[in-house]
């Protein structure tokens, strides 16, 4: 629950649109991102070329993950800060030296507003969604930072059931890099759940250099950890939301449990 002197996340600053932010209470010691919160292409790009269908894949966002962090932001009373933008745009998740920053290709599908986009393209994008995203974020921490409250970074993410036809076994994974000391715990908590088939940095490694949890957290020395859960499960709003709790009710403990030592 939010207590009565929480401190809301400003929002003045931020470019209307583009990010959605969640306010809450810094005295819950975490914030948690959302990167690929929304599949939101501007009309006059008229959908990068692209088929409706495939603005509907995982190419275009986190399928389930909007939905859940903020069932998640609720449950915790905790600040969140989500994308409002689809990750083919500009993806946030990546540094702006990443070849993947914009993607051309994308598990098969060539995206053709992107296919001739030259550097001052790139630099537009970058301008109007990457770096509100990232100032949003930056305004979260600081705004934590000030109350007293260094924030544990949670990002949450989901990724795709099948991999080049292959089958994925894992529900949920947890991501992490360095040492790990936010991640363990979280990975040990979901394991004990009885149901569920848990990865440990899988379906993906945690470290990807000036990454969200990079810039933001390993860079300020926060605590961090990248949650992702398998789409077919949060595909739904209820299920999302459903999942939102659960990972509030494992995450509260682990936090707490950082913070005494």
């Amino acid at each position: 629950m939010m207590s009565d002197n929480a401190v809301p996340v400003p929002s003045a600053a931020l470019a209307p649109g583009e990010v959605e932010v969640v306010s809450g209470d810094p005295a819950t010691g975490m914030l948690l991102l959302c990167d690929h919160a929304s599949n939101a292409i501007p009309a006059e790009l008229e959908g990068l070329g692209l088929p409706p269908a495939q603005l509907e894949r995982h190419i275009a966002y986190d399928i389930g993950a909007a939905e859940m962090t903020r069932a998640m932001a609720r449950a915790l009373g905790a600040p969140a800060v989500l994308s409002n933008f689809s990750r083919l745009l500009i993806d946030p998740n990546r540094g702006l030296d990443d070849p993947t920053l914009v993607m051309r290709l994308s598990d098969g599908a060539i995206v053709p507003g992107n296919r001739h986009l030259d550097e001052a393209g790139i630099t537009e994008r970058i301008d109007r969604y990457y770096r509100p995203y990232d100032a949003a974020i930056d305004v979260a921490i600081e705004s934590a930072l000030a109350a007293g409250h260094p924030p544990a970074i949670i990002a949450l993410h989901s990724f795709t059931p099948f991999w080049k036809g292959v089958a994925r076994p894992w529900h949920v994974g947890v991501l992490w890099d360095d040492e790990g000391r936010l991640a363990r715990p979280p990975i040990a908590a979901l394991q004990q759940e009885g149901d569920l088939v848990v990865g440990d940095n899988e379906p993906y490694h945690g470290g990807l250099p000036g990454d969200t949890i990079d810039r933001h957290a390993i860079r300020r020395g926060l605590p961090d950890a990248l949650i992702e859960v398998r789409q077919d499960l949060i595909a739904s709003d209820a299920t999302a939301r459903d999942w939102g709790a659960r990972l509030a009710r494992i995450v509260a403990p682990c936090i707490l449990a950082l913070r005494a030592t």
